[in-house]
Order: structure tokens, then C-alpha cells, then sequence
């Protein structure tokens, strides 16, 4: 899943008419709710959508298939209980009605559904609303003995549950019930769930863990595995606890105290709320008398939480506290009595409410902006996480760039600019709520929540009507002081006066549509206090204080008793329409009635404000005796009236021609704020701050810069949250109030006459730098960049240090723009044009203010060496392609799924890259051919998809779930179409002549040659093979042999065996009709064989060897087995192992192992122990050291150490190793390969890395990305070099994979191995691999999606394929018959004597308990049946002179049926098969020439050719193989049969 389809809104309904001549008027059918909806749902009408939607739980747009019954199914599916249409192909989903929502006309409802042109789906602002008939989501009570206990807040030093807690499915499935079950089962008696998908354990609560304060507001995340039930919050846990075993407070859904000073009562603003709940928090203040006094105040909202506190003052924190909420707060009644210090205690609580959040890090929000004009607004980076996306994940994501933005809920974009055509939109329509927090918003459907570090001008137009101002913070009745930033130390203190009337005035800014405020002119004091503020965007203030008090004072007022106060409000107010040009002005007034005893009021002696239109001031009178002054109210983001002697005169344009202020110029685009350039300019009657990080002075204002709009200021300053900044060719304006009045802007300057203007500073644009000759000013961006290759934004940008950059790195044409910018190329692209204007580039570079580095609205002052080219904007590219390709058209992409409207499938499965620099289609369509594919799409100009031109029809999506309720293969709701060729219209990022798609539409380009680049077989019938089941089984085994008497071997992890079970056992063939006769329990196994190797011994026994296990004993463990008895007759042997007496010399889990030429054993690579460090060494058995009984092995260490296996931990497990022809041990790893020499083991020759997979060349293909490996046929006389064929594996992506679709080859003896790519037909990770007694070789068993391990496989691969090396490359894989059976982790599979395929195990869950969420541990055992055994052609018999032979030999078979013509013989070496490593596998074919029914054949000539061991013989008569014969080659050279010795209980064979 990449991206959410995109969506236009709108529809075009036609409706038909009949010529005048007929007498039947045809008229447009009425729209119509459905009939019948699904279960218990009910329609509830046409309703309006309120600003900031009426259902706000997410939804999804469909612009072919939307119905009203779509929608609801997918909101049920999701947990919802409302459901509603919208605008043809919107859907919206909900738990509640966001406040104000309402039925509106039925005929509003009047646009017909995409999917269903009959039905109504809503119309513009309204919805088809639908209710379940049921309540929405609850807290479980707790399943079982588990008892809810609360919501609880995270505790203070730590978790409140340290003990995180992996669960069944992951934190994608998580449930109340899953979670309890994980702890109980780890002996916990406490659980919680918290976000949606964590679940954490403990016996105690820890770590200062405590009963919410809020109650249970904030445990209000659905469960992601069930949308039914909470599971917690936002650090807050949802808690749960065994049987009453832990005592803990009782715990209501309100928590409440009582209030001893203060009650205040406010509606929080929230664009939505999702439960409809009440809070009441307290505090006590410190006073010796305690009178009450109230004041209410309501806010504009859209949500009803009721919330009730009071504020106490104390002035040491030792912590961060929430010190103000965002709500109205009422004067308090302390003692009049007054100490030498004072302290702030801060105890309310914050109440999360769902907003637009105002900053993140040093980020600031922009605004809601929509996508640029064929291609994306950010194209610097890009990521993707549907289900947890948070603003603050994107924010580290985009880590080191100027803007990052959030789209579709689930997408992360970054960029160091905003492309053209990327333009400020309603605040509205940025709905989507962060699946990772739901009090955040992520944007919607080309909808971006648009974030910036240092505010500059944008490629788009910049004087945009929308307005920041929207931002739904919170304002509190009490006006608050200037606010400051976090490194700020500001100190206040209190004055005393004495008078009858004090003249107050305050001013608050709103906005209608966003409730947001600027800070008042009143400002709260303190006793000569020194405090370091911190301050947050959601309308609360966190503060670490450090106060020294040294004595109140107090201002003494004429009246005894203060019995009324008047307050007039100067407020500035916007519609909610956002499209005035300018703000109305009006003046509220409120009355705050007081008791006799002092109160805390923010006082100043006499202030009057005098304003522009966007502002009225006012004073208001007191008549009192006395108050003490203390009262400190929260900051809050609007336009600030004064800063120090300057006066705020509204937003202003730049001039015409030239900039507004000329005087002096200062950039700090991380940290600019208002105070900041009030310094700057201190000198100067004006200043102005625009673009967030540009401060600008003058004496006048230049012809041209008028008044505009006040919500064009929307830019946050980035060194103060709560201030304006200006915005892209927008001043936020101050004037000295020392001045005269508010400048007017005419068509002359505006003057003054007591300050002299400075000189403005000299432009030398056009002086040579080096080589590079100025070319003049161009406009940039109309049909793309004019210069492709930008460089890293610099806050000292030079035009010399531009030109130096880009000559440095061999560019030919250096570009300055935006001060901060510069771009280099050896070529104008893009039809890139002088501009008419050259007077445009005009801005100041940020690294020389007497320097012009370009301008706005894409102006860049460009230097060349020559004369440059331009080349023309871009086209399609259709000729020059790679040969036999062709440009097919302009495809759709990104397609919902039939199965979950969400899931959307790409056209094409493998995203290659996003690479902003390098994408063409001749290097995107090379990778596709590389890999097989006949299909190459690039899209957004950046990316490059491929695939097959199958994939149109038929999409290729595995599920991502290791649980199979849940959808294990996507299918695509509709086929993708080709559109018009000139809506692919993205310039390619790699050739901007070129064009690479666009948004959700890709420039296809198709293989087109006779010769297809790859063709799979089709076989039906008999010819597609069989699955079959052979025998119920009694183990779920991990490792399988066939041993020397016929017989097959199982053995099995400890602890999945049945009750009364060994965990190994053995299986007579003969005997498949009598259950109990075919199965036979072995004994004599001591430690755990789970994930150890093995092989079949060259001794004349034929003894089966495992070797390392799990953990402590097991980890060194060598085990031997026996094989005896026959066909029908049972044996008696046991395994035989003695932990104390035999054993490795190091700690082995997931090794391989390997007979050598010279008949030692060979143990290479593994873990130390369970999931623990790697073991990069190999070792010899029998062990070749000297004695030493102070070693586990009871020998000296001669362990070799692999660096390459310590560099490529850890998915380098169980390596692929085998002996080579031509001497030496090759080697293969993760994605690497090599060889060893035999003898010292030192590496003689590195070959290239194996290839991954199209999109991720670091693929790789040893456990736990786990392919597998087998050895190509050799032929007598043996002279061509071996070649090694390694199928499948997968990706390393956390817990997650993406597993490989295709094979890999090579021949690792030549000079230069190269490595053939051939495709499979679907994606396999955990493959097994057999090789046929025909040269075959049959890949089964897996799955497309994930890797090796328990619970990380999901959508099994159910089709077997047979690769046949004797065909063309490319040519070789036929897709066979299926089976119905999952083999996933611990499945394998073995050729049999009888030319039968084996197939055993699956354990993809690790646990015995079958559990309903996980695919089974399986037991049945099948076999898959060549299609050479269907065919009604007999199998051959035969009889051998000897089965026991010297390399060399001259070998006589006797052919006692079948014919001779054509008969071949085929040797199969013996293996032991786990995890896909078949150890001990090889294929030969001996020269035979036959005379009668007598052959005769030569032995392999050496143990290089042919290791010393057992294996089948078979012969073949046509297709048709004979059953098989066990033989021995070579003897045993390293006399393995008198090992061990002197060991009791392990009796060796001997050997001849």
C-alpha cells in the first residue's frame, strides 16, 4: 500500500431529452436512498457537513464505485456507527455528530452515487446520512478474570507498566482480550492497552503511574483489531487487572473534587468530539479566607465537554505543568494578607482537543495547501504509514528540510520548496484525522497539512486569502501578556499607585471560523520574579519556573469595596468565509461583578491603543480601593498590537517595483519574531516582517504597498508560535508611536520629517564571478525548474558561493533564488525565458543584503559560462527508447481493493524508486528488463513501477497479516484505464525534457519484440503434477531425511510435540495403509533440536547427524542416529546423544553443515544462543584439536573466525555451502557470496553480490530472509563448471518483508561469475527446493509476503513450480498443480525413492495451541507426484553389481524392464532438509553406454566432484525415472565410522 487514490470532486450529470416532435417528455429520474441497507442500519436523511465535517472518523473517496451501501459497509468494518455520502464519491465515517450538525432539505442531497447513478451519495456540504441503530465503541470490562480498573495517565519517571508485550498478529491486531492473554500467559497480573495497538505488562503500577485526571477522556483510541472497544490513548493506558490481585483506587468515569477558591466553567473548542463527556477538575489556593467568586464564559464550539477548574500559584517546579487552561478563568478571593514570596501550584489537567497543531518541533503550521500543478508540492522525500501516521512522525521523517506535509492521513512528504501550482485552501478541507492521533489532523485528499522551518516565498503564488488564523487554539476571557519563547527570561514587576479611576483597556483578536486570539495589551505582574517560559501551540502553557520574589507591592485604587468592573474588548474579527479584504472592526464589552475583598486583575495605569481599520480602541473605568495584581493568562496566537514603541498597522503588500521598506534588511528564518525585528529596526519609523524570517526597516513606505487583507498575514513567526510573521509578499506592519499617524500609501512615498532615510543597498547583479557571466533575471517554474539540480537551502547564500558550488561540482549555469536557493545544470530546461521585468529579481541574497539573489513568484537571477542551451518543455518520450520497448500510453494507478476500500493496489506491484533526481524511463525501463518484467511505469515524475502488462487484469497484492481471518490476497476493484497522454504531464526528475506521469497516472511503456522476456509453462492434466495426502501425522517436524534404509526421519522442535510424544520419529512408506505400524516414536534425544543442521553421515551406517539446537546444552549439541530395520519391519535403534561427553567447541543455532572431500564434517556460522549475538566461526568434526578437558568439547579450540559472517549479521543464517569441482568450499550469505579455501579456509575468490529483488537491491536470501539453495545437474565427464541456482527471499524490513520473485544463478568457478536473473511466476520467502531424479527441480511451500519466523509469514504460496535448468533462461519454470494446505515456517520437502515429493511441517505460530488468529501448525503430511509418474508410462526396474564404490568405478546395472534406447542414470545426493537447506544435496549424471538391457557407467572421478557419501541411483527410461536405490561413493575417508569413540551409549559402526 503506497498511497490513497486520489479524488475529484464534482459530477456532470446528463440528462437526455427527446426532440419536440414526441409527445413523451422525458424528465431526469428522481435519486433514491436504498431500499434495504445492510443489518441494523437506518437512513437519517440529508444532512449539512459542518466546517471541520460532521463525521470526522476518516472515510475515502471512490470515483467509479461508490454507492451508499459501500460506505457503510466500510465504516462498519471500521467500527463506526455513522456513516454518510458526500459529493458522488465521498464517504465519511463517525462515532458521533460533530456539535451543530443538522438535517437539511432532502432535495440538497441531490448528486447520484459514482457506483450507482440511482442512488442519492449527498451533494456539495451535504450528506447522505446513515446510523447503525447501535451505540458506538466501549471500554471491555475485561475478558475473563480480568477486571477494568481505570484509565491511567503514563507514569512521571517511566511506564506506568514497564514490561511491553508482544501479542498474537501485532500491534496492527491488537484487542483488549489479545493483550491480557500475552500477560497472563508471562505471569502478569496488571495489563494495559494504550495507542490503539500497545500493550504493556506488570504486577505494580509504577513509576508515578496514577488514575487519569481527566477520567476517561483520554482512553478514547479505538483497538486496532477491533474497533469495538478502547484501547487507551495518548499515554494513557486503559488497565486491566487478574482477578483483584493488585488493591487499586476505585476509579469513576468523572473524576471530581471539590473547589475551595475558584469555579470556572468553559466549552472547549474542538473541531469534534467524539464522545460527548464531562470533567471537573480542582485545586485549592493557598488563602487564609476562601469567598467564591464565579464567571462563566462560553466559547464558539463544535464539541460539549464541560470542563470546571480552579488554579492555585505557587513558584517552584521542579517539572513541566500544564499551567493554564485554555478556557475562561475567573477572579479569585485570596487573604489580603501578603508574604515576601509567592507560589504558583498548577494542577489542572489537559484536556486533548482535536485541532490543527500549531507547531511541531521548530516547524510551523502554514496551512492546509493542495497539491502542485502536475507533480507534487514536496518532492524532496517521501513516506508512508497508513496506520500510525502522527504529524510528529512526519516531522522526523522530514528532519532536515524547509517543509514537510501530511496527506491522506497516511503519507509524509518533504521538500525545500513548494512547487508551482501547490496554493493555500479552506482549513476545512483538511479533515483527515492522524490514524496514529486522533487529536491531530494528517491532511486529506490532495489536501497537505503543510508544515515550514524557515518561512520563504513559495513557487506558487503567495498572497494567498486563506489565513493560518484558523487554528482552533483556545482563548481564555483573560487577556494575556506578551508571550515569550521558550529560551526567553523575562522579569516583571508589580507597581503601586494610588488613584480613583484606573483606565483599562485590552484587545483580542478572533477569528469567526477559528476561535484563535491574540495576546491583550493588559499584561499580569509579579513581585520582582525572574521566570523561564516554555510555551505550547494547544492554547496551554507548560512551564519549568525558577522565581525569586523579594516583596509584593500592591496598587492601592479609592474605593473601598470593588463592586464592578468594565471591561470594552478592542477585537479584531475575520469572516469564517476567509475572503474579505478587510477585517470588520467591533467592540464587545463584558461585565465581571466582584466581591469586597481584593482580586487578582491584570491593571495598567492608562492605556489607549490607536489603530487602523482592522482595529477600535476603547478604555473602561475602575472605581476601587486597592487590588493586588498577579494574575497570569495564557498566550494565545494572533496579531500582536505593540511591541515596544511600535504599533501594529496591519497586513501590507510589498511595493510596486520595489520593496515596501528600503531602510535596512535582516534574515533569521529559524527564530525571527516580532521582538526580534523591533530591535533591528529601533532606529527607523517603520518595520515589517514577511516570508516568517525577513525583517525589513524604513522611514517611509514605498509607492505600491497598500493595506491588504489581515488574513494574508499568515505566516508563524518560527521564534515565537503566538506571533505573525508576515507571509510571501505580506508585511506584518509596526509603526513608532513616536511617528506621526498610520502611513497612507499613495502614489508617492509617505515621509517623515525628523528621521533621514538611509541609503538603500547597491545591487551588482551583473558583475562576472570567475567564468560565469550574469545571464540575466529568468522566470522560474512555469512548465517545471529551469535548472534541475538544487543544492542545499543556505542561510549565507552568495551569488559567488552559488556559482563556486555549482562550478565544483562540474555545472556549467548557477541559479540564486528566494535568497536562500540555488540550482545548478549544464542546460536551461523547461522553456525557461528571460523575464520581461528584469527589475523582479530583487531579493536581497541571505548571505549579502547589498547582493540580489532572485526574487518571488519564481524569479532567478541566473550566471552562466557562455551563452547556455534551452531546451523546449518537456514531451512523451517515444522514440530513442531501450530496444524493443514502446510507449503504450498514460495508465491509471492506484486502484481501491474489492476488499477493503482502503488497501489501494498499484497497477503495476514493485515501486522501484522516488528518486528527485535520477528518474527517466530509459533507466527505469532497463531495471524492469533487468528483472524480468515487460511493464515499466513512471509516475509523479520521481517514481518508476514494474511490473506486468498481466498486472492491468490482475493485481498482485499479497495480505500483510500473518492471521487468516483476514484477507491474504487483494483483488482490484476495478481494471486501470488508459486516459488522454496529456494528463501524464510531470516532468521526469533524472530528464526534465522528459515526462514521467503524474498524480496517480503513469507514462506506461511495454516489452514489444517477438521474443518474450520471459514465458512460464501452463501444463494441465496429469502434466501439472499432483498434491495428495499421504498420512495423518503425529509431529510438526523442522527437519525431515530420507535415511539409507527408506525410511524418513522427522524430528521437532521441543515443546510442539503431543503430551505423550518424543519429538522425533520415524515413518515406514511400506506402510501407509496401517497408521500405527507406519509411525514409530524414537527415543534417546536430550536437548532441543529446534533449528539445528544435519546430514547424512559417509560412514557404511549411513547415520543421520544433527548438530546445535536452542539454547544452553542444545546450543553445542551432536546427536547421532542409526538406521536399521527395513520395508514392513520395524527397527529398534534410538538417537544417541551424551551432552557431557560430545559436543561442539562453540554454541550453534541455525547452522549448516557439510561432508567435505575429505570425509570431515564441516559446521559453519549460527547464533551463540536463542536470538542472541552471531557465531562467525566454523569448526571440524571430529574435532581436530588436541585434548583439553577445560573446554566444552573436551578439545583445543581450532574454530576459524568469518569476519564476513560478523559484518552481514544477522540474516546470514543457515548459509548455503557446498564442495566445488575444482577444489575449495563456495559460500553463500545474506546477499553475498564467495569461496573458501578447503585447507586454511581463507577467502580465494569474492563474487559479486546476488541480486535482490526490482525495488531493493540489499534483498536477501539466508535465514530469516530465507530462500533456498540447490546444485545444477553435472554431467560426466564433469568438465563444465558447477552452477549453483538460489530461489526466493525476502526484504529486511523491521518484523516485516517483501519477498522475492525470482531465481538467481551463476557458476562460481569461472573468471568472472556473473549472476543470471530469472522471474518466477509469484513472490516466495521460507521456499523448499527438490531435486527430481530427471534433472528437475520443484520449488514449493511459503509465503508472499514477510519471512522466516514465528508469526512473520503471511499469504501462503500454495502453487507449486518446476524448474527445468535444461531449457532456455527465462524459459524454464512451469506452473503446476496447488494444494490446499498453508506450509509456511518449518515446512520442507524431500525427493523420494519412488520419485515422490515429500512435503512436511508448517509451524508459523510457534505455539502447540493451534490458535484461531495464526495458520496452523500442521501435521498432515502430502506428497506431490511428478507429472513423470502420471503419464501410464511404466518405471523402469533395475539391478546394480555393487552399491558400495570407489571413485572411478566401472558400475554395471542390469535393466530388468523397460527399454534402453534412451536411458539415462541419475545420482541424488542424500539430504537432510530444514528451513529450505537441503544439506547434503547434489545431482549427477554418470556417461552411460548400454548394450542390451547391460549398462555401464564410471563412478564420479573425485570426492571435489562428487563428496564422499550416500546417494539415489536411479535410471530413467524416457521422462520416466525407476524407484531408486541407496549407494555409496567414495567410502569414508575421514573414518567418521569410529567416531566417537569411548563415549558409552554411542556405538559407532566401524568402518570397512
Amino acid at each position: 500500500m503506497l498511497r490513497i487514490c486520489r479524488f475529484a470532486l464534482g459530477a456532470v450529470y446528463l440528462i437526455p431529452f427527446l426532440s419536440p416532435s414526441n409527445a413523451l417528455i422525458i424528465e431526469k429520474r428522481s435519486l433514491v436512498i436504498p431500499s434495504t441497507l445492510p443489518g441494523t442500519w437506518q437512513s437519517q436523511g440529508c444532512y449539512v457537513d459542518v466546517p471541520g465535517r460532521t463525521l470526522t472518523g476518516g472515510g475515502y473517496s471512490d470515483n467509479n464505485l461508490m454507492t451508499d451501501e459501500a460506505c457503510i459497509s466500510y465504516c462498519q468494518n471500521n467500527g463506526f456507527i455513522y456513516a454518510g455520502t458526500e459529493y458522488s464519491s465521498q464517504c465519511y465515517c463517525g462515532v458521533a455528530l460533530t456539535s451543530g450538525a443538522g438535517p437539511a432539505t432532502s432535495t440538497d442531497c441531490n448528486m447520484p452515487c459514482t457506483g450507482n447513478t440511482t442512488e442519492a451519495c449527498g451533494g456539495p456540504n451535504r450528506l447522505n446520512l446513515f446510523w447503525s441503530g447501535t451505540s458506538g465503541p466501549q471500554t471491555n470490562p475485561g475478558p475473563g478474570l480480568w477486571n477494568f480498573v481505570g484509565c491511567y495517565a503514563e507514569g512521571t519517571n517511566g511506564r506506568a507498566l514497564p514490561n511491553m508485550m508482544g501479542t498474537t498478529g501485532g500491534s496492527g491486531a491488537l484487542t483488549v482480550s489479545l493483550c491480557t492473554s500475552a500477560c497472563q500467559a508471562a505471569g502478569y497480573v496488571l495489563a494495559g492497552v494504550e495507542y490503539s495497538g500497545e500493550c504493556y505488562c506488570a504486577n505494580t503500577v509504577q513509576n508515578g503511574g496514577i488514575l487519569a485526571p481527566d477520567g476517561m477522556v483520554g482512553c478514547n483510541y479505538l483497538c486496532n483489531g477491533n474497533k469495538s472497544e478502547f484501547c487507551g490513548g495518548a499515554s494513557r493506558l486503559n488497565m486491566y487487572d487478574y482477578n483483584h490481585a493488585v488493591s487499586l483506587p476505585p476509579y469513576t468515569t468523572v473524576t471530581s473534587t471539590s473547589a475551595t477558591a475558584t469555579s470556572t466553567s468553559s466549552s472547549i473548542p474542538a473541531l469534534v468530539s467524539l464522545s460527548s463527556s464531562s470533567l471537573s477538575t480542582s485545586s485549592s489556593r493557598s488563602t487564609t479566607t476562601s469567598s467564591q467568586t464565579s464567571s462563566s464564559s462560553s466559547l464558539a464550539s463544535s464539541s460539549s465537554h464541560s470542563v470546571s477548574s480552579s488554579h492555585s500559584t505557587t513558584c517552584t517546579n521542579s517539572h513541566p505543568t500544564s499551567s493554564s487552561m485554555s478556557s475562561s478563568t475567573s477572579s479569585s478571593s485570596p487573604s489580603p494578607t501578603s508574604t515576601s514570596s509567592s507560589t504558583t501550584s498548577i494542577s489542572a489537567p489537559v484536556v486533548q482537543t482535536l485541532s490543527h497543531k500549531a507547531t511541531i518541533g521548530a516547524y510551523s503550521f502554514m496551512g492546509c495547501y493542495s497539491e502542485a500543478t502536475g507533480q507534487r508540492a514536496l518532492t524532496g522525500k517521501s513516506s508512508y504509514d497508513y496506520p500510525a501516521m502522527t504529524i510528529e512522525e512526519c516531522f522526523a521523517d522530514c528532519t532536515g528540510f524547509t517543509y514537510f506535509g501530511v496527506e491522506y492521513g497516511g503519507e509524509c512528504y518533504c521538500g525545500n520548496s513548494i512547487n508551482a501550482g501547490s496554493v493555500i485552501e479552506n482549513i476545512g478541507d483538511c479533515s483527515f484525522l492522524c490514524p496514529g492521533n486522533n487529536f491531530e489532523y494528517c491532511g486529506a485528499g490532495n489536501r497537505l497539512e503543510m508544515y515550514q522551518l524557515a518561512p520563504k516565498v513559495l513557487t506558487s503564488s503567495s498572497s494567498s486569502s486563506s489565513s493560518s488564523s484558523v487554528l482552533p487554539i483556545s482563548t481564555s476571557s483573560t487577556v494575556s501578556s506578551a508571550s515569550t519563547s521558550s529560551s526567553r527570561t523575562v522579569t516583571s514587576t508589580s507597581s503601586s499607585a494610588s488613584s480613583s479611576t484606573t483606565s483599562v483597556s485590552s484587545s483580542r483578536s478572533t477569528t469567526s471560523s477559528s476561535l484563535s486570539s491574540s495576546s491583550g495589551s493588559t499584561s499580569a505582574t509579579s513581585s520582582s520574579s525572574t521566570s523561564s517560559h516554555t510555551t505550547t501551540s494547544s492554547g496551554f502553557s507548560s512551564s519549568s519556573h525558577s522565581c525569586t520574589s523579594t516583596k509584593s507591592s500592591q496598587t492601592s485604587l479609592s474605593s473601598s469595596t470593588l463592586s464592578s468592573l468594565s471591561t470594552t474588548t478592542s477585537k479584531i474579527s475575520t469572516s469564517s468565509s476567509l475572503s474579505s479584504t478587510t477585517s470588520s472592526s467591533t467592540s464587545t464589552s463584558s461585565s465581571i461583578n466582584t466581591p469586597s475583598s481584593p482580586s487578582t486583575l491584570s491593571t495598567s495605569s492608562s492605556i489607549s491603543t490607536t489603530s487602523s481599520s482592522s482595529f477600535k480602541s476603547s478604555t473602561s473605568s475602575i472605581t476601587s480601593t486597592s487590588t493586588s495584581s498577579s494574575a497570569t493568562a495564557s498566550p494565545t496566537l494572533g496579531h500582536k498590537p505593540v511591541v515596544g514603541a511600535f504599533t501594529y498597522q496591519g497586513c501590507y503588500s510589498e511595493a510596486t517595483n520595489s520593496r515596501a521598506l528600503t531602510g535596512l534588511a535582516s534574515y533569521d528564518y529559524p527564530a525571527m519574531t516580532l521582538e526580534e525585528c523591533a530591535a533591528d529596526c529601533a532606529a527607523f519609523i517603520y518595520f515589517g516582517v514577511e516570508y516568517g524570517g525577513e525583517c525589513y526597516c524604513g522611514n517611509t513606505l514605498q509607492a505600491g504597498s497598500v493595506p491588504a487583507p489581515l488574513t494574508d498575514c499568515n505566516f508563524i513567526c518560527p521564534g515565537n508560535p503566538y506571533e505573525y510573521c508576515g507571509a510571501g509578499s505580506r508585511l506584518e506592519m509596526y509603526k513608532n508611536s513616536a511617528a506621526p499617524s498610520s502611513p497612507t500609501a499613495t502614489g508617492s512615498s509617505v515621509t517623515s520629517a525628523t528621521l533621514v532615510t538611509p541609503t538603500p543597498p547597491s545591487v551588482s547583479s551583473s558583475a562576472p564571478i570567475g567564468n560565469f557571466t550574469y545571464q540575466g533575471c529568468y522566470i522560474d517554474g512555469v512548465n517545471g525548474r529551469i535548472l534541475s539540480h538544487q543544492q542545499p537551502d543556505n542561510q549565507q547564500l552568495t551569488q559567488k558561493s552559488c556559482v563556486a558550488l555549482c562550478a565544483a561540482a562540474g555545472y556549467t549555469i548557477a541559479g540564486v533564488e528566494y535568497a536562500v536557493q540555488c540550482f545548478c545544470d549544464t542546460a536551461i530546461y523547461n522553456g525557461g525565458a528571460l523575464d520581461p521585468n528584469q527589475a523582479d529579481c530583487t531579493t536581497p541574497c541571505s548571505g549579502n543584503s547589498k547582493e540580489m539573489c532572485g526574487g518571488p513568484n519564481g524569479r532567478m537571477g541566473l550566471y552562466a559560462i557562455g551563452t547556455p542551451n534551452v531546451y523546449v518543455p518537456p514531451s512523451i518520450q517515444k522514440t530513442g527508447l531501450p530496444t524493443n520497448w514502446t510507449f503504450s500510453g498514460c495508465l491509471q494507478d492506484n486502484i481501491p481493493s474489492n476488499e477493503d476500500p482502503n488497501e489501494i493496489l498499484n497497477t503495476f506491484p514493485y515501486m522501484v524508486w522516488n528518486n528527485a533526481t535520477s528518474n527517466t524511463p530509459a533507466a527505469c525501463i532497463a531495471m524492469c528488463q533487468k528483472f524480468g518484467y515487460n511493464a515499466a511505469g513512471l509516475e509523479y515524475g520521481s517514481e518508476c513501477f514494474c511490473g506486468d502488462v498481466e498486472n492491468i487484469q490482475v493485481a498482485s497484492s499479497p495480505g500483510v497479516q500473518a492471521d487468516p481471518r483476514t484477507t491474504q490476497y487483494y483483488t482490484r476493484s476495478r481494471v486501470p484505464q488508459l486516459v488522454d497522454e496529456s494528463l501524464c504531464n510531470s516532468p521526469c526528475s533524472g530528464d526534465p525534457t522528459k515526462l514521467c506521469g503524474s498524480g496517480n497516472l503513469m507514462s506506461y511503456y511495454t516489452w514489444n519484440s517477438t521474443s518474450p522476456l520471459y514465458s512460464f509453462g501452463f501444463p494441465t492434466g496429469n502434466a501439472a503434477g499432483e498434491y495428495s495426502l499421504l498420512i495423518g501425522g503425529v509431529t510438526v517436524p523442522l527437519m525431515t531425511a530420507q535415511v539409507v534404509t527408506g525410511k524418513v526421519t522427522f524430528t521437532e522442535k521441543y515443546g510442539t510435540q503431543e503430551s505423550n510424544g518424543t519429538g522425533a520419529y520415524e515413518l515406514d512408506l511400506s506402510e501407509i495403509g496401517n497408521f500405527t505400524a507406519a509411525w514409530r516414536a524414537l527415543t534417546g534425544l536430550q536437548t532441543d533440536v529446534f533449528c539445528s543442521a544435519g546430514l547424512i553421515l559417509p560412514d557404511k551406517a549411513g547415520r543421520q547427524l544433527t548438530i546445535g539446537g536452542w539454547f544452553g546444552e542444545s546450543n553445542f549439541g551432536v546427536r547421532l542416529f542409526t538406521p536399521d530395520g527395513s520395508a514392513g519391519v520395524p527397527g529398534t535403534s534410538k538417537w544417541e546423544e551424551d551432552p557431557g561427553a560430545l559436543s561442539l567447541q562453540l554454541p550453534r543455532w541455525y547452522p549448516s553443515a557439510l561432508t567435505m572431500a575429505n570425509g570431515s564434517l564441516l559446521i559453519v556460522g549460527g547464533e551463540v544462543a536463542s536470538n542472541a549475538a552471531e557465531q562467525p566461526t566454523l569448526e571440524i568434526l571430529p574435532a581436530t584439536g588436541v585434548p583439553d578437558p577445560n573446554t566444552i568439547s573436551g578439545y583445543s579450540n581450532t574454530t576459524v573466525y568469518l569476519d564476513f559472517l560478523d559484518r552481514t549479521a544477522p540474516f546470514n543464517l543457515y548459509p548455503f555451502i557446498c564442495v566445488l569441482p575444482t577444489g575449495g568450499i563456495f559460500i553463500a550469505y545474506y546477499n553475498e557470496a564467495r569461496i573458501l579455501d578447503e585447507h586454511t579456509f581463507q577467502t580465494i575468490k569474492t563474487l559479486p553480490n546476488m541480486p535482490g529483488s526490482v525495488n531493493n537491491p540489499l534483498a536477501g536470501r539466508t535465514y530469516q530472509l530465507e530462500g533456498t539453495m540447490v546444485l545444477l545437474p553435472q554431467y560426466g565427464p564433469y568438465t563444465d563448471n558447477l552452477r549453483v541456482l538460489i530461489c526466493g527471499g525476502s526484504t529486511a524490513v523491521g518484523d516485516d518483508g517483501d519477498p522475492i520473485d525470482n531465481c538467481i544463478s551463476t557458476a562460481p568457478e569461472d573468471p568472472n561469475p556473473v549472476w543470471t536473473i530469472e522471474r518466477m511466476p509469484s513472490r516466495r520467502v521460507m521456499s523448499c527446493m527438490a531435486g527430481l531424479p530427471d534433472g528437475t527441480y520443484l520449488i514449493l511451500n511459503g509465503a508472499q509476503h514477510g519471512k522466516a519466523g514465528f508469526g512473520l509469514g503471511a499469504s501462503p504460496n500454495y502453487n507449486a513450480v518446476l524448474y527445468d535448468p535444461a531449457k532456455p533462461v527465462n524459459q524454464r519454470m512451469s506452473i503446476m498443480s496447488n494444494t490446499t494446505v498453508a506450509r509456511l515456517y518449518h515446512s520442507e520437502a524431500i525427493v523420494l525413492l519412488d520419485g515422490r515429493v515429500l512435503v512436511s511441517g508448517s509451524d508459523p505460530s510457534g505455539d502447540y495451541s493451534d490458535p484461531v488468529d495464526s495458520f496452523p501448525e500442521e501435521y498432515r503430511v502430502e506428497v506431490f507426484t511428478p507429472p513423470y509418474l502420471l503419464s501410464g508410462l511404466p518405471q523402469p526396474t533395475f539391478s546394480v553389481s555393487s552399491t558400495d564404490w570407489d571413485y572411478a568405478e566401472n558400475v554395471t546395472i542390469s535393466v530388468t524392464s523397460g527399454s534402453t534406447a534412451n536411458l539415462r542414470v541419475s545420482m541424488l545426493g542424500a539430504v537432510v532438509s530444514t528451513h529450505g537447506n537441503n544439506m547434503g544435496q547434489r545431482t549427477l549424471f554418470p556417461t552411460v553406454t548400454c548394450t542390451d538391457q547391460t549398462c555401464v557407467f564410471t563412478a564420479p572421478p573425485n570426492a571435489h566432484v562428487c563428496p564422499p557419501g550416500w546417494y539415489m541411483l536411479f535410471i530413467l527410461d524416457g521422462p520416466t525415472p525407476s524407484v531408486g536405490q541407496f549407494v555409496r561413493i567414495g567410502k569414508d575417508p575421514a573414518s567418521i565410522g569410529n567416531w566417537p569413540q569411548n563415549i558409552p551409549g554411542i556405538v559407532p559402526p566401524g568402518i570397512d
